[in-house]
């Protein structure tokens, strides 16, 4: 499988996005380093080139104050039943309404299971496009995220002004 990867610039810092041939989304985040978004995929494609993908319309799109811009983009996760249904459960949660990690269980079916919701945050690779930033700690603080608390505040913050 061939791959583009690109990095855009945004107000939270460089933006990176792996996407296949198909323009689904593989992986992304807050980094230039290319190495650190190969790194959230288990099995990286072998054949990457820099390019430019339609998802990056999308990331701009959102920061311009679309916030469902990047509803629209198809992403491609491999995983077990439940990150599966687990990332599809992150798509539907809205902007300016998050929840906290024992609401996501529950959303999943197992509200018993918040340290599997956790998990399953933590293991997402295309990040902004599958919204792990919208679930946060029981108390309402932030929790964590692969890219770094500031993007998460700043990410729930923009998306609560917007609502």
């Amino acid at each position: 499988m061939s791959a583009t990867i690109q990095t855009i610039d945004t107000p939270d810092g460089p933006f990176t996005l792996l996407a296949d041939e198909r323009g689904r989304v593989l992986a992304s985040g807050w980094t230039a380093d290319a190495g650190a978004i190969r790194a959230r995929l288990a099995a990286p494609p072998a054949d990457i080139a820099a390019g430019e993908t339609d998802a990056a319309d999308a990331v701009h799109a959102y920061y311009a104050g679309d916030l469902a811009a990047i509803d629209a983009v198809e992403v491609a996760q491999t995983g077990t039943p439940l990150q599966l249904a687990g990332w599809a459960a992150l798509r539907r949660i809205p902007a300016g309404a998050p929840l906290s990690y024992t609401e996501f269980a529950a959303e999943l079916g197992r509200p018993s299971a918040v340290r599997a919701a956790a998990s399953i945050c933590a293991r997402n690779a295309p990040a902004l496009f599958v919204p792990c930033h919208r679930v946060l700690r029981g108390d309402g603080t932030l929790g964590g995220f692969a890219w770094g608390l500031p993007v998460k505040r700043a990410l729930l913050d923009r998306e609560a002004a917007g609502r």
